[in-house]
């Protein structure tokens, strides 16, 4: 007899698609926008303070993400689960991508988790999310449209116990050109901008990037705002629009004429 699926009918889908077909060059993703688990999961075992801290979800990201889209006219593809029931942007099987303790909090549910039920979290959550992302970029292709991939990320102001000083970071591995192209437009808005920084992408730890960006040779950026700035409305939409007057000023520069 087959194992149960881990998603039921209560549980939502593993992704929202946003302005399907929408004509900007533009297309974001956003790996860690939300915070759900499966009705199966139970949580994970955890409180509901767990899944709301940075651990359980890239704070503010879904909502900027959402905004930003709408002013630039674009696609938008959004993860729904928590990145501790699996991490979207990390290959399967990688440390972290199921991962046992994230920032001092016990994953004993995850710990737990036999070989059968990491499968089912990649075939039923990962997969489906990834395959909408391949889907919208080879349906771009085809009808001859120019794509610049930017993935959608938070980070904490605070990381065990250090202070980070950047307001925002651009993250790339083997392509800088939208990364450097985009700093030091931020940087005369008078930000502080990390250069890699909090994180840098690489094979072994990101998924989304190397995968769908660099594999395909396309122009993009996997950018990092500090969450302190995007946890409220306010702020959400500041960024959302700082940045469509950002990238469209660089649009021009990475498309076809």
């Amino acid at each position: 007899m087959a194992d149960p699926s881990l998603l039921g009918p209560q549980d939502p889908p593993p992704f929202t698609l946003i302005g399907e077909g929408a004509p900007s060059p533009f297309l974001l993703i956003a790996d860690h926008a939300g915070q759900a688990v499966p009705a199966a999961l139970d949580r994970l075992g955890l409180a509901q303070a767990e899944l709301d801290r940075h651990i359980g979800w890239d704070i503010g990201i879904a909502g900027t993400t959402r905004k930003l889209a709408a002013l630039l006219d674009a696609t938008a593809v959004l993860q729904t689960y928590s990145r501790l029931v699996i991490d979207c942007n990390r290959p399967p099987g990688a440390p972290g991508s199921i991962a046992a303790v994230s920032d001092g909090t016990d994953i004993a549910a995850n710990v737990a988790a036999g070989e059968a039920q990491r499968a089912q979290r990649v075939a039923e959550i990962f997969a489906p999310y990834h395959a909408c992302i391949g889907a919208q970029l080879d349906a771009r292709a085809a009808r001859g449209q120019p794509t610049i991939l930017i993935a959608m990320h938070s980070f904490t102001p605070v990381y065990a116990g250090i202070v980070r000083p950047w307001q925002a970071g651009v993250l790339y591995q083997r392509d800088a050109r939208f990364a450097m192209a985009l700093k030091p437009l931020l940087e005369a808005e008078g930000l502080v901008v990390g250069d890699n920084e909090p994180y840098a992408v690489s094979d072994a730890t990101d998924y989304a990037i190397p995968v769908h960006g660099e594999q395909r040779e396309l122009v993009h950026l996997e950018l990092e705002i500090r969450q302190d700035l995007i946890a409220h409305e306010e702020g959400q939409a500041a960024w959302a629009a700082r940045l469509t007057r950002l990238f469209s000023e660089l649009a021009a520069d990475f498309t076809p004429a």
